[in-house]
Parts: structure tokens; C-alpha cells; sequence
């Protein structure tokens, strides 16, 4: 059974003739410009501070539209999230000359074209309609002031994933793999957050340290590129790869300084609710 579920999603996620002719062209494949990337960036940043300081006044849809509108879109980013996950584990293990180049692209020896660079193609877009993250927050609350971690997070990870296809950067199958996977768990957690189920707040903690777990295991397996790429000749996309590390650094002590706080304030409203009660006994 599970070898036939295997065949299946490798016909239709890796052999399937459109993923099969995928093909990264600079300045011709969707998104493939560096002038598609800043101004998609100036765009979402231009954005953010109009609506973020009411210049440019938002609907206020009501709460039934809105848990409608966030369920459909953490319901699709989850499913889309699985099925990049799944499509370029399948893509590297059907693909990939060896093991070693899961860490370690040799030099000019893989074509940017195939299933692996479409998986990467679509989770580049993937970023892209993400940053609606963004509009259901100031949908919600439109006075709500948005983090510098969320705008910077949604900005930068669009340049890192165009950084990622136009370099070739060879940890780009392994960090689309463990990111793909971690944001099924982030938009399962939203999707029934939306829907109205609550969680308790451990549960909001786990995914934080889900995502800060993913920044630690990148430099681990930094480790690896880096020993191979200064002791066996080189490896594909090392500017890439120095793109990422100085962004997975800072968005690490982001994450970290946010997990602290967000801890900090939720021991305070916890010790604050007990005080009363032990007062009355």
C-alpha cells in the first residue's frame, strides 16, 4: 500500500510532464528579474505602512467573514505546504546524483530545470501569497501595530527564495523540505485557531520553538556545506548560501527574543490570575 501511495504522488508530483519541463530562465520564467523582486517588496512594505497607519483605510468585515476568509487561506497554505514538502523530498530522492548532494551541488553540474527548481519556483510564489498574512492581521485588528519579526520575516524570505533559484544555492532542497514541514504544523495550528478552536498557550509556544528548532537545524546542516565545499572542490551557490545564513541568523535572534517575551508576559498573567485565589484561601 504505502509503495502504491509512493508511485502515485511521484507520478503526479515529480513525473507529471509540466513539473518533468520546468525550466528556471532569468528575466523570462514568472518572478525570475531582480526588478520583480524589489518592486514586489517596495510594494508589501508601501503597503504595510499605508494601511498599518490608516492612511489608506481598510473594510471592516465582519467576524463570520473574517474567520471565512483566514480558514480558506491557512487551509490552502496548508495543503500547499504539504505538497511542497512531499513533491521535493520525492524530487531530491528520485533525482539527486548521490547523497552528498543533498548538501553539496557540485559546481555548474546541476541544471537549473526540473522538478526540484519547479518545488523551488512554487514555494518562491508560495512567499508571495503569503505576505496575505499581513492583510488578515489589519483586517482583524486594524489598529493593531505589526511586529518588526512578521514585516521582516514575510519581506526578506521572498528575496532569500529568489536568491535561492537564481544562485542554485545547494541547501535549497533541504531548507525547502524542513520549512515546507514546519508551516503544514504553523497553518494546521492557524487554520484551527480560525475555525474557533482554542489552544492553550504551551501549544502557540510549541510552534514558536517548531520554527526556532528550524533555524538551529539549518546551521547544522551549514555545517555540512561548509565541509564539503572548502574540502571536495566546491559547491553550487555559495553567495546563496551567505544570503541565507546572515538572514536565518537574524530571524533566529528574532524568534528567540520574541519567544522570551511572549513566555515572560504569559508567567506574568498567570501569576496575576493565581494571586487572587490565593488571597481567598
Amino acid at each position: 500500500m504505502a509503495t502504491w501511495v509512493r508511485g502515485q504522488l511521484r507520478r503526479l508530483l515529480v513525473e507529471h510532464p509540466a513539473i518533468e519541463s520546468f525550466e528556471w530562465r532569468p528575466n523570462e520564467t514568472f518572478g525570475a528579474s531582480v526588478p520583480f523582486v524589489a518592486t514586489a517588496v517596495a510594494t508589501y512594505l508601501t503597503l504595510v505602512f499605508l494601511f498599518g497607519r490608516s492612511i489608506i483605510p481598510l473594510p471592516h468585515p465582519s467576524p463570520a467573514l473574517l474567520r471565512l476568509l483566514s480558514s480558506a487561506h491557512n487551509l490552502l497554505l496548508l495543503i500547499l505546504s504539504a505538497a511542497m514538502a512531499v513533491g521535493c523530498a520525492l524530487s531530491a530522492a528520485a533525482r539527486l546524483a548521490s547523497p552528498r548532494w543533498l548538501f553539496c551541488f557540485p559546481p555548474s553540474a546541476i541544471p537549473r530545470a526540473g522538478p526540484l527548481f519547479f518545488w523551488a519556483h512554487v514555494f518562491y510564489l508560495s512567499k508571495l501569497y503569503e505576505l496575505g498574512d499581513t492583510l488578515l492581521i489589519l483586517l482583524a485588528a486594524p489598529r493593531r501595530r505589526l511586529t518588526f519579526l512578521h514585516v521582516y520575516h514575510h519581506a526578506v524570505v521572498v528575496v532569500m527564495c529568489y536568491v535561492w533559484l537564481a544562485t542554485a544555492q545547494s541547501l535549497m532542497p533541504i531548507a525547502l523540505v524542513t520549512n515546507a514541514a514546519v508551516h503544514v504544523v504553523m497553518y494546521a495550528y492557524y487554520l484551527s485557531s480560525s475555525a474557533g478552536r482554542r489552544w492553550p498557550s504551551r501549544w502557540k509556544r510549541a510552534v514558536t520553538d517548531l520554527q526556532i528548532a528550524q533555524f538551529v537545524f539549518s546551521f547544522l546542516v551549514s555545517g555540512v556545506f561548509l565541509w564539503y565545499h572548502f574540502t571536495g572542490g566546491g559547491c553550487e551557490g555559495m553567495r546563496g548560501w551567505l544570503f541565507n545564513a546572515a538572514f536565518n541568523a537574524s530571524l533566529l535572534a528574532l524568534f528567540i527574543d520574541f519567544h522570551l517575551k511572549a513566555y515572560k508576559e504569559a508567567k506574568t498573567k498567570a501569576a496575576a490570575a493565581a494571586s487572587p485565589k490565593a488571597a481567598e484561601s
